[in-house]
């Protein structure tokens, strides 16, 4: 694959290149500050459910978001912290503190540069559906879950990351729930969700926050805050620093790293996908991949945690008539300002708030209608679908993530060698010596000067190691045993090294009971070397370009091998 440097030039040079009007930049303007405004509450809320302070999920949205925008392949991706990593992010948290997550991040970063150096954005497109969906669901579900402290109020300082061990104590202290707390949290929530579905462009998850946030400032109502659970927001962003390293740290966070990297490099290709259809646009998937990278390195440098491309922002950023990169940019832009003017208000919005919020989040993410049509649809997709969710849920991402591409791959072997058939090629006597057969009918030879004691036997389909077992099925049912099994190739376009194993054990078998195997039509370009390769069991004189030498050859005249 040759290397186009124009895949790797950053949109926003792109679009600047192409002119950059006034009436573009009003548009992106417009757009730009209004998501930077919707930004605002998810940075926070999304930092506190992932198990680190709200003022790291700012950092992350101002830095990474900028980055994203500034140097990614899509025109109108808005990057930084999602729910997607909520679920990891929290586990790293309480395994191994910041500096874990950071170094973590780090690494993650270094994969997703050389991801999309290596030109890897083709391949994630070809993660299978099921294990998306299956992860993504259960991410909702445990980010909802995982809200139940603050969206009730319960009396809970540090809840455990586990799912099982989560209900265990939310039990145990559901005594301690706090009716105010719940009423603010299913307010906002409501009132999210009304303006989100028929007043669209309007910042309704900022309204409802606004919204429930003054009722309890005013009223006074006992519900725990940002600063009275936090203490203060920082105005400005923290000093650039590196991570603390260490080698047994980077040995027991490695694995972390890479499900960041997949995560993150999935969830950005994803959203960058959905907003080419949202566009008709057609995003640099290599170059995002890069942009990720080095956004979450800088989003790591300034205290930040993981970034990826937000589906939802990077919609709303469409809806609002963004145009170019230059949207993003002005997103963060509006995000550093609103820290330095608005934070010391930031801190009296209830968590019980955010926690609506996050609800809203979980059942947009949770995908209930692709989830449902999955079960519905083939078995092998259902228990992948299935095995991931719960994998997600009960156990961590990696292991999900992990056990559903191993699944996936089984799955698709499995459909693969389904395809395969192995039919017999019947020799039917004409009834009119002169009638020919069809040319292009490969099912069945209608032949009649076939040996009685030769059987013929066509694949068709890919040839995999399971398909040995329908050549030793197929021998045994013979009601007699053939002095000769001749086997069509020719619809068989696919061979690979568990397929030529299990060739080389039939024809070993065929010899020990003295059976003559033959293989005929097997497209040398494609297959030239298994002539090589199977020559000891076959023999080289055994394979046949064409099925009449086969069968001239089964008679027992050799015949010229050219041609």
């Amino acid at each position: 694959m040759t290397l186009k440097i124009k895949d790797f030039i950053p949109q926003t040079v792109t679009c600047l290149q192409a002119g950059y009007s006034r009436e573009t930049f009003f548009h992106d303007l417009f757009a730009g500050i209004s998501v930077g405004v919707i930004a605002l509450p998810l940075a926070i809320a999304f930092a506190i459910a992932s198990g680190v302070s709200p003022a790291q999920g700012l950092f992350t949205a101002v830095v990474a978001g900028f980055l994203i925008s500034l140097l990614g392949g899509s025109r109108v991706q808005i990057g930084g912290p999602t729910g997607a990593f909520v679920v990891i992010v929290y586990a790293i948290v309480q395994k191994h503190g910041y500096d874990g997550l950071a170094l973590a991040t780090l690494v993650a970063a270094v994969m997703l540069i050389l991801m999309g150096i290596a030109r890897f954005g083709i391949l994630l497109k070809f993660i299978p559906f099921p294990v998306t969906t299956g992860f993504t669901t259960g991410i909702a579900v445990v980010i909802a879950w995982s809200q139940v402290p603050y969206i009730f109020g319960l009396k809970i300082n540090d809840p455990p990351h586990r799912f099982v061990e989560q209900c265990k104590l939310f039990c145990t202290e559901a005594y301690s729930w706090n009716g105010w707390a719940a009423t603010v949290a299913f307010s906002t929530a409501a009132i999210w969700a009304f303006l989100r579905r028929f007043y669209p462009k309007i910042p309704g998850a900022i309204i409802a926050i606004t919204l429930t946030t003054a009722a309890a400032y005013f009223f006074n109502l006992p519900v725990e805050t940002i600063q009275s659970k936090f203490g203060d927001i920082p105005r400005t962003l923290p000093s650039p620093a590196l991570p603390e390293f260490s080698w047994e740290l980077f040995k027991t966070t490695f694995p972390d790293a890479i499900a960041i990297a997949l995560l993150g490099a999935i969830e950005s290709l994803l959203s960058a996908t959905v907003a080419d259809g949202m566009t008709g646009h057609r995003h640099r998937s290599n170059l995002e991949l890069i942009a990720q990278g080095i956004a979450n390195a800088g989003s790591v440098l300034f205290k930040g945690i993981p970034a990826t491309g937000a589906i939802a922002r990077t919609s709303a950023n469409i809806k609002l008539g963004a145009q170019t990169p230059i949207s993003g940019i002005i997103h963060a832009i509006t995000l550093l300002a609103l820290m330095f003017f608005l934070t010391p208000l930031a801190g009296v919005i209830p968590l019980a708030a955010l926690g609506g919020i996050l609800l809203v989040v979980a059942w947009h993410m949770a995908e209930i209608p692709h989830f449902l049509e999955i079960l519905k649809g083939h078995k092998g997709d259902a228990l992948i679908l299935l095995i991931t969710f719960a994998l997600t849920i009960f156990i961590d991402l990696v292991s999900a993530v992990q056990v559903g591409m191993i699944l996936a791959a089984v799955v698709f072997l499995k459909r693969m060698t389904d395809t395969t058939t192995l039919k017999i090629c019947q020799a039917l006597i004409q009834e009119n010596e002169n009638e020919t057969p069809p040319s292009d009918d490969s099912a069945i030879l209608l032949r009649h000067d076939i040996p009685k004691d030769v059987v013929v036997f066509e694949l068709t389909g890919p040839f995999f190691y399971p398909v040995a077992d329908l050549l030793d099925e197929t021998l045994q049912r013979l009601p007699t045993r053939p002095r000769v099994f001749l086997l069509r190739m020719h619809q068989s376009r696919l061979i690979d090294a568990t397929g030529l194993k299990a060739l080389q054990q039939f024809a070993v078998k065929c010899r020990r009971e003295g059976i003559l195997f033959l293989i005929s039509e097997i497209n040398l370009q494609e297959h030239g070397w298994l002539i090589d390769a199977i020559q000891q069991d076959v023999g080289k004189e055994h394979l046949f370009p064409t099925f009449d030498q086969a069968l001239e050859y089964a008679r027992g005249t050799k015949v010229s091998r050219s041609g």
